[in-house]
């Protein structure tokens, strides 16, 4: 009998230590912490109603410039369009950055639920809030195609 306790012990133990959480890791950001070297405005400072009125100014990266401007080509995948969001009555976006949304293309076809993109929420310490927020996809739903945007990124002329 005592040689089962040990060994009953042992595998609980086990048990329990499998059973418990682990820490998920941090997800990245799908921006660099240095974009502004690389990323080119696409549109400027403007109110944004969809974003808790915060004032938006918008920028793509190499990849995502020429299909946000040209709206022809297609996106290729992880291009990148980012949101820089500023307090409401920064109406020129020069003062502290408040957060960043992003959104970063994928492969056609591989999540339309999310219109083939993956949209984050990103705070000032590069912490992903939530991905692949409803309310994200919700509102860029609507901008599939001309003239209320392209290709999901209600990139109204």
């Amino acid at each position: 009998m005592t040689r089962l306790v040990p060994a009953f012990a042992v595998v609980f133990a086990l048990g329990l230590v499998s059973a418990c959480p682990t820490e998920e890791p941090e997800v990245e950001p799908d921006f660099p912490a240095d974009y502004e070297a690389s990323y080119v405005e696409v549109r400027d400072c403007r109110g944004s109603g969809d974003h808790d009125l915060n004032n938006i100014r918008i920028l793509a990266d190499p990849a995502a410039l020429e299909p946000y401007q040209g709206r022809v080509e297609p996106f290729p995948v992880d291009a990148v369009v980012l949101k820089e969001e500023y307090e409401f009555g920064d109406f020129d976006c020069s003062g502290p950055i408040k957060q960043w949304t992003v959104m970063r293309r994928l492969p056609d076809g591989s999540a339309p639920d999310t219109l083939d993109w993956a949209w984050q929420r990103v705070d000032l310490e590069r912490k992903v809030l939530d991905e692949d927020a409803p309310r994200c996809i919700g509102c860029h739903t609507g901008c599939g195609v001309e003239p209320d945007g392209y290709d999901g990124t209600c990139a109204i002329p």
